[in-house]
């Protein structure tokens, strides 16, 4: 099944507009770094959140593992034919290669990925829509929580960490950010009101701002 990491959780760190000024009107005196995606992930909020979906949402999470399990056992004879070097996974040469020479592995194979899918996102959506709903209150209070830390920090400068040539680990802010996270929410529901559809919340907040990917239901088998 996913874990955040396989989430696609998409959050934006948007700095407020009088920061972003300030450091263009100034020299920079106190550079840092941040990661957004992984102060959420880092959260304690967040770690509690996902630990109750497991549990309310337990019997279809087993029953989506057991049938992933058992699509993949299904699916892998006829991996096993396209396996041209032996190695027991099929690379993008081979999986080209199959293509190119119309073997019907590989239609028989994205036909049952597809259905399988399908089936398993039937089996997860109720926690998958959890997940979604809990994703987005968090990411919700990110761009408070970097304004918070910025302002107590001074920093005049904020990037992200594959925007840095180099950084001092002294300068990421990430682990602050997530411990401001939890100070402004401390909780958050996995039970989505009736008519909540993923993105919601975000758009009445911030306009024009991307809400958080819901994740995916179930993993590709493989």
């Amino acid at each position: 099944m996913n874990t955040y990491k396989k989430i696609l959780l998409a959050t934006v760190l948007a700095a407020p507009a009088t920061l972003i000024a300030a450091s263009a009107n100034a020299q920079a005196t106190n550079v840092a770094i941040a990661d957004p995606d992984a102060a959420i992930a880092n959260s304690k909020v967040w770690a509690a959140a996902q630990t109750e979906i497991g549990t309310t949402y337990k019997p279809q999470l087993d029953q989506a593992k057991a049938r992933s399990e058992a699509i993949a056992a299904e699916l892998q004879p006829l991996y096993k034919k396209l396996d041209g070097n032996g190695d027991n996974q099929l690379n993008q040469q081979e999986i080209d290669a199959a293509r190119t020479a119309r073997r019907p592995e590989i239609a028989q194979i994205e036909a049952k990925e597809k259905a399988g899918q399908e089936e398993i996102g039937r089996m997860t959506v109720q926690a998958s829509r959890a997940r979604a709903y809990a994703a987005e209150q968090v990411a919700g209070k990110v761009n408070d929580a970097v304004t918070n830390v910025v302002k107590a920090r001074r920093i005049t400068l904020l990037i992200r960490p594959n925007a840095a040539y180099f950084a001092d680990p002294a300068a990421d802010i990430t682990p602050a950010i997530s411990t401001e996270i939890d100070r402004l929410i401390p909780k958050v529901s996995i039970t989505p009101p009736a008519n909540w559809q993923p993105g919601q919340q975000r758009a009445a907040a911030a306009p024009g701002t991307p809400a958080p990917a819901a994740p995916k239901a179930a993993e590709r088998p493989r």
